[in-house]
């Protein structure tokens, strides 16, 4: 379990690291979300290796990442969406979305439904997790995230 493990880590670290390029984050950013994002789907991971349904596990992995991007956001004085896009990066079902499509496109409607249905399971538990973290996240500290915006008395 443990060279899969490390494995699904330095993947998604990677391929986050990657995405953070991508998407042209801020630098000092990078590794702190890469972190985040590796820490999520490791989690998510170790979780259906336990045997956990693959939507609750993308839950799970979200919701930690959600916590954890919310943390770091403030800690680092930045914008939550920058960590939270980069989180969950390695859930987002763009091969299970394509499968659907080219099997609709091969006249497999069922198979194509089927795997359609499935990308969109894993697309409302990525929101949930997302919302659910921020929620406890919130509801916990107390406190909204005011970003560098002029400060409130």
């Amino acid at each position: 379990m443990l060279p899969g493990l490390l494995t699904a880590f330095v993947s998604s670290f990677a391929g986050t690291l990657g995405f953070a390029v991508l998407l042209r984050a801020p630098r000092r950013s990078h590794l702190p979300a890469s972190l985040i994002g590796a820490c999520a789907f490791s989690l998510y991971w170790v979780l259906t290796q336990l045997g956990l349904s693959e939507a609750a596990s993308i839950f799970c992995g979200s919701l930690a990442g959600s916590v954890l991007s919310q943390i770091f956001s403030r800690r680092m004085r930045m914008i939550g969406t920058i960590f939270n896009t980069l989180a969950i990066v390695a859930f987002v079902p763009g091969l299970g979305l394509y499968r659907c499509m080219e099997l609709m496109g091969r006249g497999e409607t069922d198979a194509g439904v089927g795997a359609g249905v499935q990308a969109m399971i894993s697309i409302a538990m990525i929101a949930l997790g997302l919302g659910v973290g921020t929620f406890l996240f919130r509801a916990f500290t107390g406190k909204k995230h005011e970003g560098r915006g002029p400060q409130r008395e």
